[in-house]
């Protein structure tokens, strides 16, 4: 039986399935566009992978995924957090636990109109 996966795996994955009685995995090594493409792929898989269980493993594999994107566009710890504390002093936090339900006004905005037809939007 081939079971096909198609997608981004921890580095030590191919040897751990080749170790095992009966197994033999085929793989490739990603050249960095694919690579992005593939990181790109991983964090959406890690996030709903974490929204169904809420285990402590899924939210490392998650963070996992992120340092693998901070490391390969060259960005710090320092840097990220820099960010997330701008952010969080002009836009605020999640602590508060605030629910936007709508939002009326008279002119169509661009911006908003473009944000709520992202794809990923499609499936919430």
């Amino acid at each position: 039986m081939k079971y096909i996966y198609n997608k981004l795996v921890r580095d030590k994955i191919p040897e751990n399935i080749d170790s095992m009685k009966g197994r033999k995995c085929k793989y490739k090594i990603l050249n960095d566009k694919e690579y992005l493409q593939e990181l790109d792929k991983k964090i959406f898989e890690e996030a709903h992978e974490f929204v169904e269980e809420h285990s402590i493993e899924e939210l490392a594999d998650l963070m996992e995924v992120i340092f693998a994107i901070m490391k390969d566009r060259n960005i710090s710890i320092e840097d990220l957090e820099n960010a997330r504390q701008i952010k969080n002093s002009k836009k605020g936090s999640f602590n508060d636990k605030i629910y936007l339900i709508d939002v009326e006004q008279e002119d169509i905005d661009e911006r908003e109109e473009k944000e709520l037809k992202k794809e990923w939007r499609k499936n919430t």
